[in-house]
């Protein structure tokens, strides 16, 4: 089979039906998606295959072989992050991570079909991405953010609103 992971063709050995998940992680050491509950119902195992957001343990290899997988890999490197990725940063929407790859390519497809900064639709875009640590109101604000084109400068961050000091500075 033959899989394209962020724009880059692998030659895939092994069944057909086994969980896209598994082969990203276990053949590709692809590690943006997490194993979460394996049914579907977290969100963390989140990918983009052909723009449109899936949850890649519940979807045979097979089934996305000739398409276009994204990962959150394959947003943009540390350097230089997709705008989504800057707004989660400015707006500390992530706190231990391991739901932060699926919030993100669900945020991406959201905004790619048009999606604007309202946070009745974005719940709705995000539903079925649980996150324990972060009570979504900061995921909401940084995909409202990324949907209207605000930009970022990553030395600063959204002082007052999301940090614990109101000025920003040390205590």
């Amino acid at each position: 089979m033959n899989l394209t992971v962020n724009g880059t063709a692998h030659e895939i050995d092994g069944s057909a039906l086994a969980p896209l998940l598994d082969v990203l992680r276990d053949e590709l050491g692809v590690t943006g998606p997490k194993a979460g509950c394996h049914q579907g119902g977290c969100g963390s195992c989140t990918v983009l295959i052909d723009g449109e957001p899936r949850r890649s343990c519940l979807v045979p290899v097979g089934y996305a072989e000739g398409m276009q997988i994204t990962t959150v890999e394959g947003m943009g490197p540390p350097e230089a992050l997709s705008p989504v990725q800057q707004a989660f940063v400015h707006y500390y929407a992530a706190q231990c991570g391991f739901c932060t790859s699926g919030m993100l390519l669900a945020a991406q497809a959201y905004i790619d079909r048009g999606g604007a900064g309202d946070a009745e639709a974005i719940q709705e875009a995000l539903a079925g991405h649980i996150c324990r640590c972060t009570g979504y109101s900061k995921i909401i604000d940084a995909v409202a953010a990324a949907a209207r084109g605000d930009s970022f400068d990553l030395t600063t961050t959204a002082v007052g609103k999301h940090t614990t000091m109101s000025n920003g500075g040390t205590a």
